[in-house]
This record gives structure tokens, C-alpha cells and sequence, in this order.
């Protein structure tokens, strides 16, 4: 069969400006290249259309002219809750200009709203819920949709959902994704400015699911649980990122890398035993990294760690990521950092029960943390997450789905008066951090480190200065 799989464009950024996220950090779309190469192990011809890639068309009558010019049978498109309605758009136009190709979605957002897509979205022939690379490949091996684990479709026009698929138990039987696909692929795919020291970068996902149950976490694919690859396949893994397209640096973008402490030493021991030359950032939850794991990190090549900390008030804290205390947050920074390493704290503003005296705590908690870079996004509501469950209560919320990114607020707390305070309070806050003579100094000591972003600012430098007014007062 022949198939195409597509990353739609989405709507990634702020309304009415120029999206610079391809620009700054253009990741390559593991979820469909991960399906691709099942696929294609299955005998299928299998495409990838990256519709944020660097050759990508600009109108949505060249990504369908793109798409049709290989005559699919079967056209899946993976999408957020921002990019389902370009994703939708797209299959519109598919279904217009070959009817009988099947189109089929999948990803977060479809997992979470299930069979009601069916009955809105008549260009829509299946939906695959939770885990895709299964469900797919039967259903483009020809096996009867009703037999399918996991797939919603038509039954004589109403839609039917099957029961849903168990969770993939071996991840090691998984081919390493099919980056080979990707036009460009990695020069062309950046990792976040400033991240890195060497190039070109390449993203890896080692694990699925999460045992914790974050209020603003949509678990809807890989729900609760943990699995991962062992630590010889992902050192494979990035052995051939390594040696197949020259790799230097690896982002990992687990939820929980460092939660089996075994399978991590064992990564370890192999980095250090037999390098790779290249160097790697992860993430952690708090108690999750002791002083011997950060210096086994250190030794294998770990550059920096990001902490997802959300909030600097306590009462937030224990609504939104209960299990987590702002102290031990700050000790698990403090040990990071003496251990060499950077750390990134991520946070978010607006969440429930924000109030502008909650705002400043949080600011205040940043700069005092004495973090190496932040990343502050703007809370949204999901609908397979936690809170979306009577979010309607705690504010107003702009259910549009194409700003539904983490870069708009589409919800206003009831503790803030206007959307617009909100954005005045955001703005102030992200300068002030970047601002501050402490992280400025880090900054500068860096400099050299940091040529390979600077240079690739440089060559942007338009894009990134109209990027940088959203942060001007107003």
C-alpha cells in the first residue's frame, strides 16, 4: 500500500504575527516517523510530509499537491489539539481531489475526544486512538476495521469504536524512526536556541506514560504507567543518530528519563565505556535525581536538565503538581548545578487559581532559583487532561483550537480581571528573567559555547526581532 504520513503545519504561534517556531526549534515529528518505519518494515511504500519542514509548501494547495503527487492509499495525519484544524483542512482537500484515498487520524487530540471527530468531521474516515504504529499497520494490511483494537470508522455511515488496544509491551521491537524521510534531516531540524553546543541535534523519546497525574497533563495515548526502551537499545539508538547522519547533540524529551534508576546507569556506563562524541539533555521530575545519578549524567555526556517546577506558589503547587515542594525543587536545582550541569526550569502562568500576587511569587521564585534558561508558557487547557474537567468553573475559556498552543491564553483565571493583564504580567515576567544581571552574567560566560546559536540568530535576525516585541511593554 502506498502511504503517506503527514505533520500538518498547525497553528503554532500567535495570531496575526509570523510564526518563528520552525525558525528557532523545528523538532522532527517522532510520532509519525516512529509509524513510518513500522510501516515500511510491513513491505508498505511509506512518505512523511513534515508540513513545518524546511521545503514544506506555503499554502495549503501545495501541502495537498504535495501529498496527492504520490498517489496514496492511505493518507494518516497526526495532530495536536492546534493542528487539527489545518490537519482537517488538508483532509478536506484530499477528499475533494481523490476521493477514495483513506484518510485517517491519529495523536493527542483525536485520543482525547474519540468518535465525536467522526460525527463532525466528514472528510474523516478512521481515528486511531492511544498508540498508532499497531492499529495502523493492520489497518493498512487489510484487516477488517471491526477486528482492529483501538480504531474508530464508519459501520454503514454512524461511527463505531473498537475496544482499545493494550499498550505495546516490548518498545524494544520498535525500529528506530524513519528520520531518513525528513527533508533536511538534522541540519535543517534545530534544537532550542541556546541548548546545545555542537550540531547538528536530533530528538529521541525513550519511555511512555507517566505515574503521575499532572493537572495539565493530557494522557490520553500513553496513559498512566511507565514503559521505556532498555539502555542497550537506546544507546543503539543514538549510536545510530551518531554514526547514520552525524549527530552531535540529543535532546530527550521523556517525561520521566531518569525514573528507572537502573536502566539510566546502565545508559550511563555504556556512554562513558564506549563514547559516542556527543552530548545529550534531558528532563527530571524532582526526586528523581540523586548526587550519584547527576554525576554519572555529567560523565556520559548530559549537558543540561530541564525540572518542570510550573509554579513558585505553593498553594498552586499542590492543586496542579501535588508531590512536588517548592524547597526540594530548590535543592534539586542547587544539586544539578553543583554537580556541573545547567538545569532549564519550565513554569507556566495562568493556571486555575492564578492571581497576579501568585504571578509575582512565581517571578520571584525564578530568579531566585539562579536557573541557567527558563521557559514560561502560557497555561491551556486540553481536553483529555485532568482539569479540563469543570475548567468552565475556575475562568473563562476560549475553546479555539488553533490557539490552543501554549502561546495564547485562551483561559483566564477568575483571579485575573483580562486577558490582557495577563499578557502584560507574562511579558514583564520573561523579560525580567532575561533581563537580570545574574543570568546575564551566566550568559556571558557561555558565550563561546553558545557560536552555533548565535550565528543561527544572526542569519534570522528579522524573524527573532519580531519575535522579540511580543516581550515589549505595551
Amino acid at each position: 500500500m502506498r502511504i503517506v504520513l503527514v505533520h500538518p503545519a498547525g497553528s503554532n504561534w500567535v495570531p496575526g504575527k509570523k510564526d518563528v517556531t520552525p525558525t528557532a526549534n523545528r523538532m522532527a515529528p517522532l510520532g509519525i516517523l516512529s509509524m513510518a518505519a513500522c510501516l515500511e518494515r510491513d513491505g508498505h511504500d511509506v512518505r512523511v510530509h513534515d508540513g513545518l519542514g524546511p521545503e514544506a509548501p506555503r499554502t495549503l494547495d501545495g501541502h495537498a499537491s504535495a501529498i496527492l503527487s504520490h498517489a496514496p492509499d492511505l493518507v494518516g495525519v497526526s495532530a495536536t489539539t492546534s493542528g487539527f484544524p489545518d490537519g482537517y483542512q488538508l483532509a478536506g482537500r484530499i477528499k475533494r481531489d481523490a476521493p477514495k484515498t483513506q484518510v485517517v487520524f491519529g495523536g493527542v487530540h483525536v485520543s482525547s475526544l474519540g468518535e465525536r471527530l467522526l460525527n463532525d468531521f466528514e472528510a474523516i474516515d478512521c481515528l486511531c486512538l492511544g498508540e498508532g504504529e499497531i492499529t495502523l499497520s493492520e489497518l493498512a494490511s487489510g484487516n477488517p476495521p471491526s477486528a482492529i483494537p483501538g480504531l474508530v470508522w464508519r459501520d454503514g455511515g454512524r461511527p463505531a469504536t473498537n475496544p482499545p488496544r493494550r499498550p505495546i509491551p516490548d518498545l524494544d521491537a520498535l525500529p528506530f524512526p524513519a528520520y531518513e524521510k525528513l527533508t533536511g534531516f538534522p541540519s535543517a531540524y534545530h534544537l532550542p536556541l541556546f541548548s546545545y553546543i555542537d550540531r547538528p541535534g536530533a530528538t529521541m523519546v525513550t519511555s511512555r506514560g507517566c505515574v503521575y497525574r499532572c493537572s495539565y497533563c493530557d494522557r490520553s495515548v500513553f496513559r498512566q504507567g511507565f514503559r521505556s526502551h532498555s539502555a542497550d537499545y537506546v544507546y543503539e539508538h543514538m549510536s545510530y543518530l551518531r554514526t547514520r547522519f552525524g549527530v552531535r547533540h540529543i535532546n530527550f524529551y521523556d517525561d520521566l528519563f531518569t525514573m528507572d534508576r537502573r536502566r539510566i546507569s546502565r545508559l550511563c556506563r555504556l556512554l562513558e565505556s564506549r563514547p559516542l562524541g556527543l552530548r545529550f539533555n534531558c528532563a527530571l521530575r524532582v526526586g528523581h535525581a540523586d548526587d550519584r545519578l547527576l554525576r554519572m549524567l555529567k560523565r556520559a555526556g548530559c549537558l543540561m536538565i530541564s525540572v518542570g517546577i510550573e509554579t513558585g506558589d505553593p498553594d498552586l503547587m499542590e492543586v496542579h503538581k501535588p508531590g512536588v515542594r517548592l524547597e526540594e525543587t530548590r535543592e534539586t536545582v542547587r544539586r544539578i548545578q553543583a554537580a556541573g550541569l545547567r538545569v532549564k526550569g519550565l513554569f507556566m502562568m495562568g493556571l486555575p487559581g492564578e492571581t497576579e500576587a501568585s504571578i509575582r511569587r512565581t517571578s520571584d521564585f525564578v530568579l531566585s532559583l539562579g536557573l541557567d534558561d527558563m521557559n514560561m508558557s502560557k497555561f491551556t487547557p486540553f481536553p483529555g487532561a485532568p482539569v479540563w474537567t469543570g475548567i468552565r468553573e475556575q475562568g473563562e475559556l476560549e475553546e479555539d483550537w488553533r490557539k490552543m498552543n501554549c502561546l495564547n491564553f485562551v483561559f483566564l483565571p477568575t483571579g485575573i480581571d483580562s486577558r490582557e493583564t495577563l499578557e502584560r504580567l507574562y511579558n514583564r515576567h520573561v523579560k525580567r528573567f532575561y533581563t537580570s544581571p545574574a543570568w546575564r552574567r551566566s550568559f556571558r560566560r557561555r558565550l563561546w559555547q553558545h557560536r552555533h546559536s548565535l550565528w543561527h540568530l544572526i542569519r534570522h535576525l528579522p524573524s527573532f526581532l519580531a519575535a522579540k516585541r511580543q516581550f515589549e511593554p505595551r
